[in-house]
C-alpha cells in the first residue's frame, strides 16, 4: 500500500484496529464471499468505532454514478443524514438506529458500485496527505458535519439531478477526514456551494415549469 494512502481503522479479532486504506477495506467487503447480501450494520462494523469518513465516503459516492436500483437515494440518504448530525454534534463514533442498520444490498449489487468507485479512489489515495490542518480541527469538522447535513437532504429529496454534486462535495470531505489533507476539504466546500446553486436552479426551474402547466391547464 502506498505511504499516502488514505487508511481507514478496521476491527481486528482482537478488537485493536489495524490501518488499511479505503480502498482495501471496500474491496475486503466486496471479496467477502460469506454472504449474499451486506447490511448497512455489517458496513458500520468492518469501518471502526471512529470512521465516520469511511461511512461518509461509502454512502455518498454511489449518488455520483447513474445506478439503476430503486429506493437507492433514500436508502443512501438517511444513513448521511445521521451521520452527518452526528458529524455536526461532535459524537465520537457513529450509530443508526436498527430499523436504517438493517437494510441491506445484494452484494453483486453493492460489487458493482465499488468496482465503479475504486479506480478513482486508488487515484486519490495516491496525492491526498496531511495538510492545511486548520481545515481538519474538530472544530471544523463539525461545520463539515453541518454542511454535509444540508446536501444529504439535497440527496435525500427527490430533486432530479439533486443527488451527483452534494455527493461528490460529501465524498471530498470524507477523504479530506480521512487523509487529514485541508485541500479536499476546501475543494468540498467550493463542490457544496456549487450544489446548493446548481440545485436551486433546478428547484426553481421546475416551480416556474408547473406553474406554466397549472395556469395553461385551467386557464389561469
Amino acid at each position: 500500500m502506498p505511504e499516502s494512502a488514505i487508511t481507514v481503522p478496521v476491527p481486528s479479532p482482537s478488537g485493536r484496529h489495524d490501518g488499511r486504506s479505503l480502498s482495501a477495506l471496500l474491496r475486503q467487503i466486496v471479496l467477502d464471499r460469506s454472504r449474499d447480501r451486506i447490511s448497512i450494520a455489517d458496513l458500520i462494523a468492518i469501518s471502526g468505532d471512529r470512521a465516520f469518513g469511511a461511512l461518509l465516503f461509502i454512502f455518498a459516492t454511489p449518488n455520483i454514478l447513474p445506478i439503476p436500483i430503486p429506493g437507492i437515494s433514500a436508502m443512501l440518504g438517511l444513513p448521511l443524514l445521521y451521520l452527518t448530525g452526528q458529524l455536526l454534534l461532535g459524537y465520537d463514533r457513529p450509530w443508526l438506529p436498527g430499523i436504517i442498520s438493517k437494510r441491506s444490498f445484494a452484494r453483486r449489487d453493492f460489487s458493482q458500485i465499488v468496482h465503479r468507485i475504486l479506480p478513482a479512489l486508488t487515484r486519490a489515495e495516491r496525492v491526498l496527505h496531511p495538510r492545511l490542518s486548520l481545515l481538519t480541527s474538530p472544530a471544523m469538522e463539525r461545520v463539515i458535519g453541518a454542511v454535509s447535513f444540508i446536501l444529504a437532504v439535497l440527496i435525500f429529496l427527490p430533486i432530479p439531478l439533486g443527488n451527483a454534486l452534494p455527493g461528490v462535495a460529501i465524498g471530498l470531505f470524507a477523504l479530506g477526514i480521512l487523509a487529514r489533507d485541508g485541500i479536499a476539504i476546501l475543494l468540498g466546500f467550493l463542490t457544496s456551494i456549487l450544489s446548493v446553486v446548481v440545485v436551486s436552479g433546478v428547484v426553481y426551474g421546475l416551480t416556474v415549469a408547473a406553474i406554466f402547466v397549472i395556469r395553461q391547464a385551467f386557464g389561469i
